[in-house]
């Protein structure tokens, strides 16, 4: 099985392409993958929205190309495409922003704000088979940023592998990602697996942390074993010995917690996705914060996915019904969800973040050196929970 299969979306390298209108961005997505990623026009503003597609390949493995609209764009329109495109630069891991035009200010701009964000970025001369002297211009380019840029070519294919060379070389060398259950267990401890099939549930499969921490497991060579809430007692009673580690649903933590063998150790998705995507450290240290609300608090939670709101949705209804039990009724809770984080955070006593797990750990610890900045305490679903429920020191974490 390919590596693309294997990955998820959010684990991926992500690339970004970046540069004015019609400066052949999408071309050269197009000549890069060697196949029709991205729509090609002669009309400006061709591309609207920030367009991705999982890839594969060779010598990258799987990544993520993101084409995105011409950061020169204009009217009321444009200033929202721009600020979509600017978003992007929160979860890419390398950026590649194309030189095209006498007056080269605005791509020296978003150069300089990719360094500043401490994001490896290529420059790139585009369609340089129109130029009548393309070294003259790249020398003008590395006078300004003090880099010399990649020649490139989508028609006759310039410089495509001196890029891909440029990018593998840039790609951060630490992407081995952790393990998701860390050093909680190894090969042949037994682990069980407590997952509540609710509504939230998609029919006939399970949710993505679900399954990319089983499928992990069976890496390690762990002997799993999985069962719903209401048949625990029944599974516990059938095993020969106690689990090794318990991993649950957060939202069922206090009964997990209370009918567990003393033995077994105990930890949810949420609270391992919680290490594998953000600041774990951090997120213990923000849950004490939810002590201290009180009904003129404001807390803002924020999910990663964007479905319609579910019956008894634990980041809608079972989060904000615990906090006002705790702060009181008139207790101010903002919610959002997908990529909608405001820009202004300054305003919350508390940000509970979900799991993560339909985003790479750059975007959700984009958001964490946010909190940091601004001195607000910041937690996790599954963090939140067992503090609430008085088990967190009980909890096993990675």
């Amino acid at each position: 099985m390919g590596t693309l299969n294997e990955t998820p979306f959010a684990n991926r390298i992500h690339i970004g392409f970046y540069g004015k209108r019609n400066s052949g961005k999408s071309s050269l997505i197009n000549a890069f993958t060697g196949q029709q990623v991205s729509i090609v026009s002669d009309v400006a503003g061709t591309t609207t929205d920030p367009v991705n597609k999982a890839m594969e390949i060779n010598g990258i493995g799987a990544c993520v190309l993101i084409d995105t609209a011409g950061f020169d764009d204009i009217g009321e329109l444009g200033k929202m495409r721009i600020e979509k495109t600017e978003k992007t630069s929160e979860k890419i891991d390398v950026a590649i922003v194309l030189f095209s035009g006498d007056d080269i200010s605005l791509e020296k701009e978003w150069y300089n704000l990719f360094k500043s964000k401490n994001i490896p970025v290529i420059p790139v001369v585009s369609k340089a088979d129109m130029l009548v002297n393309g070294s003259a211009y790249a020398l003008k380019i590395r006078n300004q940023i003090g880099t010399t840029p990649i020649q490139v070519s989508a028609v006759d294919n310039l410089g495509i592998s001196e890029l891909k060379e440029e990018l593998i070389r840039l790609i951060p060398s630490d992407r081995s990602t952790p393990f998701i259950t860390g050093d909680l267990c190894k090969e042949n401890d037994l682990v069980m697996l407590v997952m509540p099939q609710d509504i939230q549930a998609p029919t006939g499969r399970l949710i993505l942390p679900q399954v990319q921490t089983i499928r992990e497991l069976l890496d390690k060579k762990c002997i799993v074993t999985s069962c719903t809430t209401d048949k625990m007692t029944e599974t516990l009673k059938s095993l020969s010995k106690a689990p090794k580690l318990i991993i649950t649903d957060s939202q069922v933590f206090k009964y997990v917690h209370e009918n567990k063998p003393s033995e077994s150790m105990l930890t949810s998705f949420s609270v391992l996705f919680a290490a594998y995507k953000g600041d774990l450290k951090y997120y213990i240290e923000g849950a004490k914060a939810i002590d201290s609300l009180t009904e003129n608090s404001k807390v803002l939670i924020a999910e990663c996915c964007t479905h319609a709101p579910l019956y008894e949705d634990i980041g809608r209804e079972k989060i904000p019904r615990l906090l006002r039990q705790r702060a009181g009724e008139n207790l101010k809770i903002n919610i959002v969800s997908g990529t909608d984080f405001p820009k202004n955070i300054s305003e919350y006593d508390l940000i509970i973040q979900c799991g993560g797990c339909m985003f790479n750990r750059k975007y959700i610890m984009s958001r964490t050196d946010k909190a940091k900045e601004k001195k607000i305490p910041m937690t996790n679903y599954g963090v939140a929970i067992a503090h609430i429920t008085g088990i967190l020191d009980n909890i096993a974490t990675p």
